[in-house]
């Protein structure tokens, strides 16, 4: 088994991570370089590609940190154990504290403004945050066939979408100036969709041609 790596390489991996934030959120996807990272870090471009491959390598790992790492620090270890609806309450609640988060705001912001030149960004997003949300959920609503979820997947895109959804118009639209919502509001009514109206969410998403009912005794998440 390899060793852990030392205190000091995960040291410098968060120096260069906190010198890297600084970058994008100044200069944005585009113009930010190795080069300009590696400065405002105070590390070698050698130290820098030791760590990092690339560019986007490196902002993949400011997204994963300010999400997956963030998010299992709140939720801990047990993340999706428990009754269903206690499990997707907390779920909603830790995701929704992100609308507080300056650094999520920021990165996402970055996305959002560089995808039609950078559609990679966009998909690196989804690939590390939605892509990850939703394959979880899903093995977990597979898990609890009390929930009489036709289609797990579906629903756990419903799930994840509504809550992305509400922090875009709220937080990065700055939404919640004109159409202003608590949290805990949204957070009871999807709960209660998934957990106590199950039948009536999907018959009211396959009315509209958003799922197609599968079986719900198998998941192979997408490569």
């Amino acid at each position: 088994m390899p060793e852990p790596p030392s205190i000091s390489t995960v040291d410098k991996r968060e120096q260069i991570l906190e010198g890297a934030m600084r970058v994008f959120l100044s200069r944005g996807y585009a113009d930010t370089s190795m080069d300009r990272a590696a400065a405002a870090a105070n590390v070698s471009k050698q130290t820098l590609y030791s760590h990092f491959r690339d560019k986007e390598g490196l902002f993949t790992a400011l997204i994963e940190r300010v999400t997956i790492e963030r998010t299992q620090l709140e939720l801990g270890s047990e993340i999706l154990e428990g009754e269903p609806e206690d499990v997707l309450r907390r779920v909603a609640e830790v995701y929704l504290h992100k609308m507080d988060d300056d650094d999520y705001q920021s990165l996402f912001r970055i996305v959002i403004a560089e995808s039609g030149r950078f559609p990679e960004l966009a998909q690196l997003y989804t690939r590390t945050v939605i892509r990850r949300g939703v394959q979880m959920l899903t093995t977990y609503f597979i898990a609890h066939p009390e929930l009489q979820l036709s289609d797990p997947e579906a629903a756990a895109r419903i799930f994840w979408g509504t809550l992305v959804s509400f922090l875009v118009s709220q937080a990065i639209l700055y939404g919640d100036a004109i159409m202003p919502m608590e949290h805990g509001r949204l957070i009871d009514s999807l709960v209660a969709l998934l957990v106590m109206y199950p039948s009536r969410l999907l018959s009211a998403a396959q009315a509209v041609g958003v799922v197609a009912v599968t079986p719900a005794t198998a998941y192979t998440p997408e490569p």
